[in-house]
């Protein structure tokens, strides 16, 4: 335990229910946005009528409005002091319209209607923003120290995949909804998850994560409380062109940034095309199909919790190393299993490349933002500006242009390949393309990933320095 003495000076230790209340925030943004961003391209096309371009379209169009408008959502917070708090208010000011607009989301009464799908998801995403802006500066807020933030960042990781854990249930759930909200008397029905007649159930599905999420947002808004912020005269000064200034001077910055995209992308790409995959490469019941997409989550409850000893062990750099690379082993694995016709149709194997994989992803995309509090007290002690906002907006920005990518490209490679949402049986061209996305075109990504990360320079001793300039200062 720090002394009081330096407490005062930012070092602040949190108690257990403070952490698990801030993971709590990530927990209901698991169950809102990730299901938007698994399977909302599956459901547009497969249940609410779209063609797969007019979609994948749609989803580069939404994340071209999201660089327009994060950064003045980092403005808007940074300058901003609200009532409730600089950060945590907006929660529920962005939180309760962010609810609404997931619902509808998936509301087949306007089907097939490209425009209804325009309004609901562009708003959507812009609710989502004025909730996942703050929500990142709120982790820099709470405390400078840098286990602490470890630990902050391992229980939001935590809490996130219990919500992702929900979301990947998704198949099993509509499969058990759909017969008795299509015929209630019987509970009997021939519709699956993939089919327009499971709209309802996905409509009643979705209501219930979102309403879940907001009791866990209000949680969250609870437990929170800032400490480490811009003074407010300070605060009157920001505006948007700071974004990109930060973005040109802070390098730190720009490395994570681009790690972002890559991240992003590749866990889009391969978050879109799961269900595809499971539907038509591996023919799995909706079962099956649930426990391999929890598979793609258990790590998080076994690895996690380690991050901390396994970051003081081998250090923050080489942890991203051996993650990256896991993860890489469990694509070459799966790809192999697939593809080789004696190890063809072995659900076992899979099962275990998904395992390897998924621990390597999760472990080093969870850990990624802890780096975030890293580079605005970087900002903050080159510039004397702790614009956490902005810097959130701009990591947001370049997640989302991965996630942009993420949308897009599985949309093209389908398209491209001939797949066709109302055949029961895809071509070896399709099947194939199916399979890039998987494992081929993320492997790739990862690589490019190791790379990006390898030009990070801060290590905890550093950051502990700068940190402990930044309080002498003040």
């Amino acid at each position: 335990m720090i002394s009081s003495n330096n407490e005062a000076k930012g070092f602040y230790k949190l108690n257990w229910l403070q952490r698990i209340g801030f993971g709590a925030g990530d927990m209901a943004q698991n169950l809102i946005y990730q299901t938007i961003s698994i399977w909302l391209l599956f459901y547009y096309t497969n249940v609410f009528g779209l063609g797969l371009k007019a979609a994948a379209l749609m989803f580069l169009i939404v994340r071209l409005v999201d660089v327009i408008w994060d950064p003045v959502v980092g403005t808007l917070v940074d300058r901003g002091n609200p009532h409730w708090g600089k950060y945590r208010s907006w929660l529920i000011l962005g939180g309760i319209p962010l609810v609404g607009l997931a619902i509808l989301c998936f509301w087949n009464g306007f089907s097939g209607s490209l425009l209804y799908a325009y309004i609901t998801y562009v708003g959507m995403s812009l609710c989502y923003t004025l909730v996942n802006v703050p929500y990142g500066a709120l982790n820099a807020s709470l405390t400078r120290d840098t286990n602490e933030i470890t630990i902050l960042t391992s229980t939001r990781m935590f809490m996130a995949n219990l919500g992702a854990l929900c979301v990947k249930s998704l198949p099993l759930i509509i499969a058990i909804f759909a017969p008795k909200v299509i015929n209630p008397v019987t509970g009997k029905s021939t519709a699956v998850y993939n089919t327009p007649e499971a709209a309802p159930a996905w409509f009643i599905t979705m209501s219930i994560f979102a309403l879940v999420g907001l009791a866990l947002l209000i949680f969250c808004f609870t437990q929170c409380k800032e400490k480490v912020v811009m003074d407010k005269k300070e605060a009157s000064n920001v505006k948007v062109s700071d974004l990109w200034m930060e973005f040109l001077r802070n390098k730190p910055l720009r490395v994570l940034a681009f790690f972002f995209v890559t991240a992003f992308a590749m866990m889009s790409v391969g978050n879109a095309a799961d269900s595809y995959f499971m539907t038509y490469n591996v023919k799995a019941t909706p079962l099956l199909t649930t426990l391999f997409m929890w598979l793609g989550t258990i790590p998080a409850f076994i690895f996690m919790p380690l991050v901390p000893g396994i970051k003081r062990k081998i250090g923050k750099k080489n942890m991203f190393y051996l993650f990256l690379g896991i993860a890489i082993l469990g694509m070459a694995m799966m790809y192999s299993f697939v593809s080789i016709p004696a190890l063809k149709g072995n659900f076992v194997l899979l099962c275990i490349a998904q395992f390897v994989k998924s621990t390597g992803i999760i472990t080093a995309t969870g850990y990624m933002w802890a780096l975030v509090p890293e580079v605005i007290a970087y900002g903050e002690y080159t510039t004397g500006r702790r614009i956490a906002g902005i810097v959130n907006a701009l990591t947001g920005i370049f997640f989302k242009a991965g996630m942009a990518l993420g949308g897009v490209v599985p949309g093209l490679v389908l398209a491209w390949v001939g797949f066709n949402a109302e055949a029961a049986e895809q071509s070896p061209l399709a099947l194939q393309g199916i399979l890039w996305l998987v494992c081929v075109i993320p492997a790739i990504l990862l690589a490019l990933a190791m790379w990006i990360i390898s030009k990070y320079d801060l290590s905890d001793e550093k950051m502990d320095l700068i940190n402990k300039e930044i309080e002498s200062r003040a």
